[in-house]
């Protein structure tokens, strides 16, 4: 395999380590049935295995249309020492509700009328609508999704009057800064729970195994619903769009283990979607595994012929240390860091070849089909 391919098969290298035997389960929200009602289950692993229901948590949509329950300007200041309120004020108007026939899941306001959420929250849906912070609701429009991301835009309309929810794009995101999560976990809309960001770049295979996102984590409660909502700094910035938890493949509940994919990545692809534009990921072309003689890094175990890899100079042998500075320690971060690319970027390697560093540069080039 190579990055800008599926991670490794089980078994080999360090694939087995945890992200291709452990279930990740997506958080597309609790199922709803005809009745209006949503269970408290969740999806768990490849074969659509459901955890154990709650036999405690049942939760009625309502039937009517809620009230306009009036703006956030007439909620009273919140104290700047009280981060997770302060973020709910600030932020909480931005993340929606959003609800399909199949089920729910939450999104943010990004731009003017439009709306960030997670693909596997729309994905064969025909009639989507977002339920606002005061309870208002508005039938939406999917304008694209890419399953490999799992990242989807919806649209509302221009000129929504939506608040849009400030981003933290092109930020340095800090293992052990606080993350906030906001979104509709078993449909009780406007949740906020609180914890710090556990890892950056952490490889997280897609829900069809096609693909690797380098993802936050956190240990900020994530359960189903939140998915597409917005995962936050101490000052109310979305870092993330929170998409899957890691459960123990057995109870499904939340054990503290939470994957958003970064606000750049979703951004990135969002705005190519509005665009209609085409998804590239990244193709770096090489395959690796662990250094033999224990060092850190991954070692590359073939170089396609005329692959990017090839034309920037990497050879067989080389072990690769780190991308742009983000360290690599297994084939799985280096896939999901160069899938977290767009083809024609570049990128610059920290290699160790016969004893010696260097640093190689890179373009990246466009995965073909079947590869």
């Amino acid at each position: 395999m190579g990055p800008g391919t599926p991670a490794a098969t089980p078994g080999a290298g360090r694939a087995g380590r945890w992200g291709w035997r452990a279930l990740v389960a997506f958080v597309a929200g609790g199922l709803v049935a005809a009745s209006g009602f949503a269970a408290s289950q969740l999806t768990i692993d490849d074969n659509d295995a459901a955890a154990p229901s709650s036999s405690t948590v049942m939760l009625e949509t309502p039937a009517a249309e809620p009230e306009n329950s009036g703006s956030q300007d007439a909620l009273p200041p919140v104290d700047v020492d009280e981060p997770a309120a302060y973020v709910a004020q600030i932020l909480g108007p931005s993340v929606v509700q959003v609800e399909t026939e199949f089920g729910l899941g939450s999104g943010v306001v990004y731009e003017d009328g439009l709306i960030i959420t997670n693909n596997h929250v729309i994905e064969g849906s025909n009639n989507q609508r977002v339920r606002l912070a005061d309870g208002r609701t508005l039938e939406a429009e999917v304008i694209g999704a890419d399953p490999n991301a799992d990242i989807a835009v919806l649209s509302v309309g221009d000129g929504s009057g939506l608040p849009i929810a400030e981003l933290a794009a092109g930020e340095e995101i800090q293992v052990g800064q606080i993350a906030v999560a906001i979104g509709s976990p078993f449909q009780l809309q406007q949740s906020v729970t609180a914890g710090i960001v556990s890892a950056v770049n952490r490889p997280v295979p897609n829900r069809e195994r096609t693909a690797v996102v380098a993802m936050i984590q956190t240990d900020a409660p994530i359960n189903p619903g939140n998915s597409g909502g917005a995962l936050a700094d101490k000052e109310g910035r979305v870092i993330g769009i929170n998409t899957a938890i890691q459960t123990d493949g057995l109870s499904g509940t939340n054990a503290g283990v939470g994957f958003a994919v970064p606000i750049d990545t979703a951004v990135r692809i969002s705005n190519l979607l509005v665009a209609g534009e085409p998804i590239e990921s990244g193709f770096l072309g090489v395959t690796g595994d662990d250094p033999s003689d224990g060092s850190a890094g991954v070692e590359i175990a073939s170089v396609e012929p005329g692959s990017a890899a090839e034309v920037a100079g990497l050879e067989v042998g080389d072990r690769v240390l780190s991308i742009d500075g983000a360290p690599v320690t297994a084939i799985e971060e280096l896939a999901g860091l160069v899938l977290a690319r767009q083809a024609g970027d570049e990128i610059t390697l920290k290699v160790v070849r016969n004893g010696q560093d260097l640093e190689v540069d890179a373009v990246l080039g466009v995965r073909e089909t079947g590869n």
